[in-house]
């Protein structure tokens, strides 16, 4: 009889535990302030390669002895793995380049705003370009 008590005892708690455990994972689906968080992000298609990537760009010394700032950094990836969308912003100044499909070199669109300047270039292939920029 006492073995019987203590295994409804048992049966009863787990019971409490399983309602308890249902109710927060319950609570915690419904929520909406949902965040992901993290230092970058890498969307890949079936085959493992990347195809959209976030990610923040350490400040780096350029060829030139300048050094670039820390930048948030948008890249969408074509099949063949040509960044052809790239979104990047900084203190300084944002950018947005629309490049052309894979196998292309010389074609895209360029737009830039810094502090004081900001400019729009489009080129095609054949290397024919238009800078449109305030005077």
């Amino acid at each position: 009889m006492k073995t019987m008590l203590i295994l409804a005892a048992l049966t009863a708690v787990n019971v409490g535990a399983l309602a308890l455990s249902l109710g927060q994972t319950h609570a915690a689906a419904a929520s909406t302030d949902q965040i992901l968080r993290g230092r970058g992000l890498e969307i890949v298609d079936a085959a493992g390669r990347v195809r959209a990537s976030v990610q923040i760009v350490a400040p780096m010394r350029q060829p030139d002895g300048t050094r670039s700032e820390e930048t948030v950094l948008l890249r969408l990836i074509t099949e063949k793995g040509r960044p052809s969308v790239k979104i990047a912003t900084s203190e300084r100044q944002s950018a947005l380049s629309l490049a052309g499909p894979s196998g292309t070199r010389n074609s895209y669109v360029l737009a830039r705003a810094g502090a004081s300047t900001s400019s729009l270039v489009v080129r095609n292939e054949d290397g024919s370009e238009r800078v449109l920029a305030p005077e």
